[in-house]
């Protein structure tokens, strides 16, 4: 079973760019946890940014991956420089709606 957890953040407004050059140094961090970034898009008119990060496991078992990756210290290095620029998130399991 494969869990997807779907990220979508409301950027402050002048600052996806900001966003932008820092998130790649994020991915190989996930992946070394196991996770897969699906996709990543920003839509500038909104100042929104959603990705997808997929787990081989359940719910729970996603949950319990990421509080090890949280506690990670490859995490805490790349957050040293996040710009600190997200006003709001949404975040939730997504299931697949054309049941592929």
């Amino acid at each position: 079973m494969t869990t997807v957890q779907l990220r979508r953040y409301v950027v402050e407004p002048g600052r996806m760019d900001d966003f932008l050059a820092w998130f790649p140094a994020l991915v190989p961090v996930r992946e070394q946890y196991g996770f897969r970034v699906l996709f990543a898009v920003a839509e500038r008119e909104h100042d929104t940014f959603t990705w997808a990060v997929a787990f081989d496991g359940d719910e729970a078992a996603f949950t319990e991956r990421v509080e090890t990756y949280n506690a990670s210290p490859e995490r805490a290095a790349v957050f040293e420089t996040f710009p600190h620029c997200i006003t709001s998130m949404e975040i939730g399991f997504a299931e697949d709606a054309l049941g592929g």
